[in-house]
């Protein structure tokens, strides 16, 4: 299926090669580039699959990237590899329209899993999507602490800054954060803020 194809966007040749080689072996028609300015410059009229990009890139960044394949009309779901530090870059390309962020170093079924459902469900808008409901419900179930954890995560900070805005300790942070991620039934911290954006484009 013209569906399957997987697009790797990635300054790193051994990234590129290393995720080229595991999802050839998971059945993707893989099409690899050194840069987004490779993939802009031999970009077909419409894109199929999804793309996979690195956030931080030479020239044109990840989150560059997306703002021009949005200028472009471009609907294709995007995923975005992050630094364990690039939580707030990770923050920001899901506002601008990426379906997903994963953090480097990743498990490889981590990665799998996020394409197929980026395949699965790209085409669905995010006011329409149909867990919106169950999320406001369970953002509603946040203590007004816990919100304002959530707000800083979504925000892209990271815990340390969230405890001296809120004057706690940052250990205290870990648990809200815990609690948010329960309560709000997420599985990751990109499915966590998936989610809140999902409930501020249903407002």
């Amino acid at each position: 299926m013209a569906s399957d194809i997987v697009h790797v966007v990635d300054d790193d040749v051994d990234v590129r090669k290393s995720l080229g080689f595991l999802l050839a072996t998971a059945d993707f028609a893989v099409r690899l580039y050194e840069s987004a300015t490779a993939f802009l410059g031999t970009e077909p009229q419409k894109i199929d699959g999804c793309i996979v990009t690195d956030v931080r890139m030479p020239g044109i960044d990840g989150i560059e990237f997306l703002r021009q394949l949005k200028a472009r009309g471009q609907s294709v779901p995007v995923i975005v590899m992050t630094g364990h530090a690039d939580v707030a870059l990770a923050v920001q390309a899901m506002k601008e329209g990426a379906v997903d962020f994963i953090e480097k170093p990743f498990d490889d079924q981590v990665m799998i899993d996020a394409i197929h459902s980026a395949l699965d469900h790209h085409s669905r808008p995010l006011a329409t999507h149909p867990q919106s409901a169950e999320i406001r419900k369970n953002l509603a179930a946040l203590s007004e602490r816990e919100r304002q954890v959530l707000d800083g995560l979504v925000s892209g900070l990271p815990n340390k800054t969230i405890a001296y805005d809120l004057g706690i300790s940052p250990r205290t942070v870990e648990i809200h954060r815990a609690n948010v991620m329960s309560k709000m039934g997420a599985g990751s911290l990109s499915h966590l803020v998936r989610m809140a954006l999902i409930a501020d484009s249903t407002l």
